[in-house]
């Protein structure tokens, strides 16, 4: 994992303490990640969870951090104690000692010491910040600290009267991506656009889906992704009419396109990129037709992604672009103002045409805004893009034989996705260094 400032987590914690002392202050409360066994006494390879990560850069597992707001914030971590022996067989532990000095906490604490130490930073403040519901344990845990509080009460000593969802307060934070956020997307979208290049220039009649996937991890960790950001989607044919298709294991048949899904993970923040290709090297008949269609609804909602203008705009110019091409093409009949209201268009196109981007490959955020007023039938407005966030823009269009569907286009599935940076007058495509043209495509697969 590249080296990353200390100073950008302190300046977080200290954002996040500012938002719960405009709510009254408090102390917030945040786990690491735990390992997860994946069978016998082997490991999934670990992953930070995201918030945890956000505030601290702790790279270990089971810890906990303790954010304690007021006009002195501080924060508080435990985490495992060193411990010679499992290093040998697992590798190096930070230490609280080391940990309080590297990541510039407060205190630092072994996790065994946990419950002696937090009910006494829950003490006489006045709110908890923290997500429940995420980890059974967990959820367990702050139950039992917060009740050794209430039972000091004849003390004198009052328990937090109110809980706060941290979630709320750190979406937000974490939807505007900073400049170092944005430096690591921005390799991570490169790593990706040279991984779909060498699939291009890989991919051909009788090879296995698989087979192109294994040209796309190596790329990854060539180039230093960690891991891919998601289970990677390589579907030929018929698949590619599969949002979520997962096998890949099919043999790539001469004439068939295939669709690729595929994004990698650069030290906890994810790229997200599909481009569509011919397997034998060239778009041809309903193949470029459909492809030069879903290529034109992806410009037109680029061109209409840019601060202000609110979520659904770029959206709405696509489904448009792309109700209309399916009237010209005769896969639907009637006016487009009928498609476009009838939502016939969606048995072609079923899915939104982008999603929030960051650690989390569908990461956090609201598509809402705040509602306009207090009555819970009023429909709650689409938020508005700001400089600083990061989304994809997806259109696609997906053909499964249905009678009435000329059997020439049976089976083409596209999509054509890149990673976008909202700017200051417009928006940065992130993976544009994907080829995602005919020519360009084409090209790269004579290559």
């Amino acid at each position: 994992m590249a080296a990353m400032n200390q100073t950008v987590f302190d300046e977080r914690r200290a954002r996040l303490c500012a938002r719960m002392n405009a709510l009254g202050g408090g102390v917030a409360i945040l786990p690491a990640a735990h390992e997860q066994t994946r069978n016998a006494d082997t490991l999934y390879p670990f992953r930070q969870e995201s918030n945890f990560f956000y505030l601290t850069r702790f790279p270990e597992p089971d810890a906990i951090v303790v954010i304690v707001a007021g006009a002195q914030p501080t924060s508080v971590l435990f985490c495992r104690s060193k411990h010679p022996e499992r290093e040998i067989w697992d590798g190096f532990r930070y230490g609280p000692q080391d940990a309080g000095v590297q990541f510039n906490f407060d205190a630092a604490f072994p996790l065994d010491e946990i419950d002696g130490e937090l009910p006494r930073l829950l003490e006489n403040q006045p709110a908890l910040f923290v997500a429940m519901g995420v980890q059974a344990a967990f959820d367990a845990c702050v139950q039992k600290w917060l009740a050794c509080v209430r039972n000091r009460s004849r003390h004198g000593v009052f328990a937090p009267a109110a809980m706060y969802d941290i979630r709320r307060d750190l979406a937000p934070m974490r939807q505007i991506k900073d400049a170092s956020e944005i430096d690591t997307m921005r390799r991570a979208a490169s790593i990706s656009a040279a991984a779909h290049l060498r699939a291009m220039q890989t991919a051909r009649p009788g090879l296995y889906e698989y087979e192109v996937e294994a040209e796309i991890l190596a790329e990854f960790r060539r180039s230093g992704s960690q891991s891919p950001a998601y289970n990677s989607i390589v579907a030929a044919g018929a698949n590619a009419c599969v949002l979520h298709y997962a096998d890949n294991n099919r043999r790539l048949n001469n004439g068939e396109l295939l669709l690729i899904d595929a994004g990698c993970e650069l030290d906890c923040y994810a790229s997200d990129v599909t481009r569509t290709i011919p397997v034998n090297g060239r778009f041809e008949g309903p193949q470029r037709d459909l492809y030069e269609l879903v290529l034109l609804a992806q410009e037109h909602a680029l061109a209409a992604t840019a601060p202000g203008v609110t979520w659904n705009v770029p959206h709405d110019r696509a489904t448009r672009t792309l109700a209309q091409g399916m009237l010209d093409l005769g896969l639907l009949e009637g006016s487009l103002a009928h498609v476009l209201e009838s939502g016939s268009y969606r048995k072609f196109y079923m899915h939104r045409t982008g999603h929030w981007l960051g650690m989390d490959v569908h990461d956090v955020g609201d598509y809402h805004a705040a509602p306009v007023s207090e009555d819970a039938n009023t429909e709650r407005p689409w938020c508005s893009l700001v400089k600083g966030m990061v989304l994809t823009v997806e259109p696609g269009i997906y053909i499964r034989p249905e009678p009435g569907v000329p059997e020439s286009f049976w089976n083409i599935g596209i999509r054509i996705e890149d990673d976008v940076l909202v700017t200051e007058n417009g928006c940065e495509i992130l993976s544009a260094a994907a080829p995602k043209s005919i020519s360009d495509i084409e090209t790269a697969m004579r290559t």
